[in-house]
């Protein structure tokens, strides 16, 4: 994970000194967020919303490197049975997506990239649940993005943590890597570049 977070750094150290132009933007939207993993059972989608900013960073008419700032509202519903009903993990992150972003053609671009999230609140009907969870995410991003106009564009992207998000999770092996609670979230986004 080092590794790819070192590379995405220097793709953009190299960006910022030979793009083309640097355009900055908002952005917001829909989550669809869950806890999944192998040990996790009973548990739904919860709806959240994310916000934030982002620069693009042209390197070629057809290659950008989009870092990203978002505060992500996430989580899960868990089914507890018919006598208690379900109980919400409201997870909220500051997330930070650097994508490499390709247009396919002018209108519509595809995008990939590494994710960390910084845990800021993790609430469980209204109980603070924080230590229960790492304070710090991995994910990875694939996503698509069409633009209706040169400034106006909407986006989807799913990710998919990497790490796991307990903070009693000890992987010792890939096995318990795999049985491990993570993030995964579907993100429907309305962006403005300026």
């Amino acid at each position: 994970m080092k590794k790819i977070i070192l590379s995405a750094i220097a793709v953009m150290a190299f960006g910022f000194t030979n793009a083309q132009s640097t355009r900055f933007g908002v952005k917001g939207g829909l989550n669809l967020s869950n806890i999944v993993g192998g040990d996790v059972e009973d548990s739904k989608s919860l709806v959240g919303f994310h916000v934030g900013g982002f620069a693009e960073i042209k390197i070629t008419d057809k290659f950008a490197i989009q870092p990203e700032l978002l505060y992500s509202a996430q989580g899960s519903t868990f089914e507890t049975g018919p006598l208690f009903g379900d109980i919400d993990v409201k997870l909220n992150y500051l997330n930070i997506p650097v994508l490499a972003k390709y247009y396919i053609v002018p209108k519509f671009s595809v995008e990939a990239g590494p994710q960390l999230g910084v845990l800021l609140s993790a609430k469980s009907e209204g109980e603070d649940v924080k230590d229960g969870f790492k304070s710090v995410d991995f994910g990875f991003n694939v996503g698509a993005g069409f633009y209706f106009t040169e400034n106006l564009s909407i986006n989807l992207r799913y990710t998919i943590g990497i790490s796991p998000i307990a903070e009693n999770s000890d992987v010792d092996n890939e096995e318990e890597y795999y049985d491990s609670a993570k993030n995964s979230n579907l993100a429907l986004s309305l962006a403005y570049k300026f």
